[in-house]
């Protein structure tokens, strides 16, 4: 009796190393293309800001998709693209300072992503006395 793995036995580890090597290479494919993502969803957050900050209504709601919704504070919520440009008029009267993204992850295929960070704004509120807030915000990205 022979001991020892026979031909059909190291086909099967061979075929089980590469098939590992191949899983190895698509998880480290995915990582790759979720690192991709997330750099450019801070990229994006960061320009958003930017919009903002420049008082561009029209830029600042072009981030936005169009069944998108907004939970401006002590306001309703604004879902689509007219009542987020109405909300966004409203909060860009005055308004000054922005957001930055504190932690940005995407999934794996890279179509799903989420941005946490902090933001410290000004802008006039509706009575036309100056509001000055601070706080966090999480954005969720398709």
């Amino acid at each position: 009796m022979k001991s020892g793995i026979g031909v059909g036995g190291l086909l099967v580890a061979l075929a089980m190393v590469l098939a590992t090597n191949v899983a190895l290479s698509a998880a480290a494919a995915k990582a790759d293309e979720s690192a991709a993502s997330e750099k450019a969803l801070r990229e994006l957050d960061v320009q958003w800001s930017k919009a903002a900050s420049a008082m561009d209504v029209d830029g600042t709601v072009s981030y936005y998709a169009d069944d998108a919704s907004l939970f401006p504070p002590n306001a309703p919520l604004a879902t689509g693209k007219q009542a987020l440009r109405a909300a966004w008029s409203q909060l860009l009267v005055g308004f000054s300072g922005g957001w930055q993204p504190t932690r940005v992850e995407a999934s794996r295929g890279g179509d799903m992503g989420y941005v946490t960070g902090t933001y410290d704004i000004k802008f006039t509120g509706p009575d036309g006395k100056p509001v000055s807030d601070r706080g966090k915000y999480v954005e969720v990205w398709k």
